[in-house]
């Protein structure tokens, strides 16, 4: 048994085929079959039903991918810890971000890693806090950065905070809501809502206004540019952070709208920022350094200058 078996096991339970398996790997098919074989017989059980369509794995095949992927994700960070050890000149760095953060913070932290650390290969993941924590737990990332509201209250996750994004609801230039003198939460309800996704506990807010048993929005994504393309292009209402639309507030292709009874529980539409890693890990010098890039630009754009 060797790391390279053990990554193409890991490509086979991805791919599910053979053949796609060793094409991602970049051999051939009788090669990576020979591989797996090779694997099968140093464990002597099958590790993948070949009866099933799926090529599943099978419960024995389940634990050696539980360790194979701990096995190859440290090889390769052992491998990438020694090259930085001395010098950030070398090595990978992976990480995540949530969309309100990839709108400013993290590409000037990028463009300032990069300036000073050219050598090192970055990999940044942006998706919604649930699926960034996945790839933490599976080891695919070092950190992320997003709201840390839902992992402060698990022993496996560490959290530090950046500053707070406030939220916010806008609309086109235009738009038939603009021209009331003064907006209630019912005026809100009388449009479609467009928003990254929300979490049980906003939507359950936004039922509770709306005097439904639950609130779906009209349009949820995490792509902010299409949230934004389709408010600019019809009546639909957005929510978003702040910072995400602070270009176009400024420029007037969006517009703040105010409500005159919005409870304050919906402050949770805001997105309370922060690092997460993973409890007790020790983070790479590549990591310790995006984080500590990340925190010294920290500056978030303020509510008054974007109104």
């Amino acid at each position: 048994m060797d790391l390279r078996q053990l990554r193409y096991f890991i490509a086979l339970t991805e791919y599910r085929s053979f053949v796609r398996a060793a094409e991602a790997m970049g051999i051939t098919q009788p090669a990576f079959s020979r591989a797996i074989q090779s694997l099968e017989h140093t464990f002597g059980c099958p590790l993948v039903d070949r009866a099933s369509k799926a090529l599943l794995p099978t419960p024995e095949g389940l634990v050696v991918l539980q360790h194979a992927r701990r096995l190859v994700q440290g090889a390769a960070q052992l491998s990438n810890e020694v090259l930085q050890m001395t010098k950030l000149d070398a090595g990978e760095l992976h990480f995540g971000s949530g969309p309100a953060l990839a709108v400013r913070l993290v590409p000037d932290a990028l463009r300032h890693f990069i300036e000073h650390h050219p050598g090192i290969r970055n990999s940044l993941l942006v998706d919604n806090a649930e699926r960034l924590g996945q790839a933490l737990r599976r080891e695919q990332i070092e950190f992320f950065v997003d709201d840390i509201r839902p992992f402060e209250a698990d022993p496996n996750f560490h959290t530090e905070p950046l500053s707070p994004r406030p939220g916010l609801f806008f609309c086109r230039p235009g738009h038939p809501l603009l021209a009331k003198d003064s907006l209630s939460t019912n005026d809100l309800f009388s449009y479609p809502l467009a928003s990254a996704l929300l979490a049980p506990g906003v939507r359950k807010r936004l039922a509770n206004l709306s005097g439904r048993s639950d609130f779906i929005p009209h349009l949820q994504t995490e792509h902010l540019a299409i949230l934004r393309s389709v408010v600019q292009a019809s009546n639909a209402i957005g929510t978003a952070s702040e910072e995400a639309v602070a270009d176009d507030l400024a420029a007037g292709t969006l517009v703040r709208l105010h409500w005159r009874n919005l409870p304050p529980a919906l402050e949770v539409l805001s997105v309370r920022c922060g690092v997460v890693s993973r409890s007790g890990y020790r983070l790479s010098p590549a990591a310790r350094a995006m984080i500590e890039t990340l925190v010294g630009l920290d500056t978030p754009v303020r509510a008054a200058a974007i109104r």
